[in-house]
């Protein structure tokens, strides 16, 4: 068990451990340590979203970095994919992001890249946690012109938006296209209107203006609701919203219709496969992803392969087997072709060519796929002991599974960062789904 890490990278309350700056701090140093090779001069480059914390980590974490004699690259608010970019082009030895993603601004969290742009794993966080709960490198401190020195990278956003540009085909424009882009006052705030803008579109800006507090609160990824209104009334050709570090989206057609990650996923898999772009005609996704996902990529001749949550095990999966198109319903979408890692505008301008080349509007597009009605459940425990040893849970999972058959399914995962269980339970009728969900959460009060 891993006391510090989570699933994805560290992530908290900001300033109660262990997202403080004393964990931050140690975070630098045992980072530094586990990435220096050799004499040269190595480089961590540290990005953020605009939370009014990162200020606070961002200065402990290069406090701790620069104290073990490696130099620092400070890029300012980026997105999640934009910091994996930046570390691969501008040959840093780790790339770090201190951002909590989808959570309201009272969060914070740290994710690390290694110098390919992709996420660390499990065995180098491990390596990493080890060394900062035994204090084992505290008696090494380089001195005098050993220490390491910080820099403000500038540029930054327009090397971003540079590298955007160029996943949109030359022979396409966005011109005549209207867009309304929810940035959820994160770190996408700058670069996505000046994208979709560059390329040609029309866009409309929502929560563009972030003031440190406001990022992702009612809006964004998880209010979709926000964006559609927004299109509706701007008669829009679509909507595009992304959460707090833009490495998720989700997407509005023209009439206002939610059309998550499998959808995005079933709409561009089938381009591909058409195009002769899908590797080896298999999409990767988590078990979260709706069944229906499955059964409209089986009728497309295209595999599912199912990993457990976490985009850093799809991308994984997707770089063991070859594959390039991978994802979760959340809307992390990562096409290996274009990023290392989910970067939601990569996966608008890849649903905004499909859109083009077939001359369809998305609301037809998105009849390529008919979700299988899901309910997920959230249900706090008093600790994460093993479902297997929760005899009530099991009888409850094993009937319910038996009244599924093969016309749905029931999934029922802890949480990676909190103490909650996660309920999610498919079948064809709704009502009765809900039922069967609330059974099995009300199996865990029992002993």
């Amino acid at each position: 068990m891993r006391r510090i890490f989570g699933t994805d990278g560290i992530r908290g309350v900001a300033n109660v451990y262990p997202m403080n700056s004393e964990t931050a701090l140690l975070l630098g140093r045992a980072v530094a340590h586990v990435f220096r090779r050799g004499k040269r001069r190595h480089r961590v480059l540290i990005g953020k979203d605009t939370r009014l914390s990162g200020y606070m980590l961002e200065t402990a974490m290069s406090s701790g970095i620069c104290s073990m004699g490696v130099d620092v690259l400070l890029v300012g608010p980026l997105p999640t994919p934009g910091i994996a970019l930046l570390t691969q082009a501008m040959r840093a030895d780790v790339g770090v992001v201190i951002s909590a993603s989808h959570n309201p601004f009272q969060d914070n969290g740290i994710k690390i890249f290694a110098s390919d742009g992709f996420k660390l794993p499990d065995e180098t966080e491990e390596q990493i946690e080890q060394i900062m709960l035994e204090n084992a490198i505290d008696d090494m401190r380089p001195t005098a012109h050993a220490v390491g020195k910080a820099f403000r990278i500038d540029d930054a956003v327009g090397r971003y938006v540079v590298s955007l540009k160029h996943v949109m085909p030359k022979d396409l424009t966005l011109e005549g296209i209207r867009i309304v882009v929810d940035c959820a006052n994160g770190a996408a705030y700058k670069v996505a209107p000046a994208v979709f803008e560059e390329l040609g579109a029309r866009v409309y800006p929502l929560n563009a203006k972030p003031d440190g507090r406001n990022i992702n609160r009612h809006c964004g990824s998880l209010y979709p609701e926000v964006i559609a209104q927004a299109v509706r009334r701007r008669k829009a050709d679509l909507g595009i919203a992304l959460d707090g570090d833009a490495d998720r989206v989700v997407v509005v057609s023209e009439k206002g219709d939610l059309l998550d990650g499998d959808h995005l996923m079933a709409i561009c898999a089938r381009h591909m496969q058409y195009q002769k772009t899908l590797r080896k005609k298999t999409v990767v996704s988590t078990v979260m992803s709706n069944l229906g996902l499955e059964r409209a990529l089986e009728r497309m001749g295209i595999r599912l392969l199912r990993t457990v949550v976490g985009d850093r095990y799809v991308v994984e999966a997707m770089r063991e087997g070859g594959y390039n198109l991978g994802g979760e319903q959340s809307g992390h979408l990562v096409f290996l072709d274009h990023s290392t890692t989910g970067d939601g505008i990569v996966a608008a301008l890849l649903t905004l060519s499909v859109m083009l080349r077939e001359g369809r509007p998305l609301s037809e597009l998105a009849a390529v796929m008919t979700p299988v009605p899901q309910v997920i459940l959230n249900q706090s425990v008093d600790q994460r002991r093993p479902i297997q040893d929760l005899p009530k849970v099991q009888q409850a999972i094993s009937r319910i599974e038996k009244d599924c058959g093969k016309e749905g399914r029931v999934l029922v995962r802890y949480s990676g960062t909190e103490n909650k269980v996660r309920i999610m339970v498919e079948g064809e009728d709704k009502k009765q789904i809900t039922t069967w969900a609330k059974e099995i959460a009300e199996a865990f009060g029992k002993k």
